[in-house]
């Protein structure tokens, strides 16, 4: 084990299951207080009860980004608190994971949830977080897309366009704090061994056995992207898109 976030502060969005919490394990285990949040307060409690067997820092507050505005600003100053009054680190995790359906079968009330907790929420609590990081001059911002938002799949256009949004952002985000030292990166995993893609792992053999690695992801593998990116080994890295994906989108 490393320190190379030794000193600084963490929030990981949607880390009280799945992937966030390797996220967020993975980030403590290199020095970061980590800030853990979620609608699911028993999984948080676990997230932080294992960063805290492990050695680590954590605290958990619980939060639903999907209730809009006044939820996100309320998370963002209880982490900052929870922080000591400054956050180095954002993790934009939390996403609405949306099972493949022609398009014409969606409904539009899954279309707004989708855009709530997939890109709303990720606009707003980077717009009140990332302008401190600018104001002290340092701070990295990692969203989470998915190798989806990369290429278009049939019956996922719903999901593939929120991550596509996703990754713009980063873009757009990086020109518009890079100047001020604030770093924004996205991570993009392909199919990763969580609990949430367990029942689907017949719909994804065929996307997996045309992957240049022939396996999916770990959890632990994508984990160590977003430590990069939040690390000064990733000092003079902008708006790029690391993609965790065994090669599919290279394909």
């Amino acid at each position: 084990m490393t320190a190379r976030l030794q000193g600084r502060s963490a929030l990981v969005t949607g880390s009280t299951d799945g992937l966030g919490v390797a996220i967020a394990q993975a980030l403590a285990a290199e020095g970061a207080h980590v800030i853990v949040t979620g609608r699911n307060v028993e999984g948080g409690k676990r997230t932080v009860g294992s960063i805290e067997q492990a050695g680590g820092r954590a605290t958990f507050i619980a939060a639903d980004l999907g209730r809009g505005a006044a939820a996100i600003r309320e998370l963002a100053h209880a982490a900052g608190e929870a922080a000591g009054g400054d956050l180095d680190i954002l993790v934009n995790n939390a996403a609405l994971l949306i099972d493949p359906a022609p398009t014409a079968e969606v409904e539009e009330e899954l279309i707004d949830q989708a855009l709530r907790v997939n890109v709303k929420a990720a606009f707003l609590l980077t717009g009140l977080i990332a302008p401190e990081m600018a104001a002290r001059g340092s701070g990295s911002v990692i969203n989470m897309g998915s190798i989806n938002g990369l290429f278009g799949s049939a019956h996922s256009a719903l999901y593939s366009a929120t991550k596509a949004t996703v990754h713009s952002l980063t873009k757009s985000w990086a020109a518009e704090y890079g100047p001020a030292g604030v770093r924004v990166n996205t991570v993009a995993p392909g199919p990763t061994l969580t609990e949430k893609i367990s029942g689907i792992q017949d719909r994804l053999a065929s996307m997996i056995a045309a992957m240049p690695s022939r396996r999916a992801s770990t959890p632990a593998e994508v984990a160590a992207a977003v430590v990069f990116l939040a690390s000064d080994d990733a000092s003079n890295i902008h708006g790029a898109t690391l993609s965790v994906d065994g090669g599919r989108a290279a394909i």
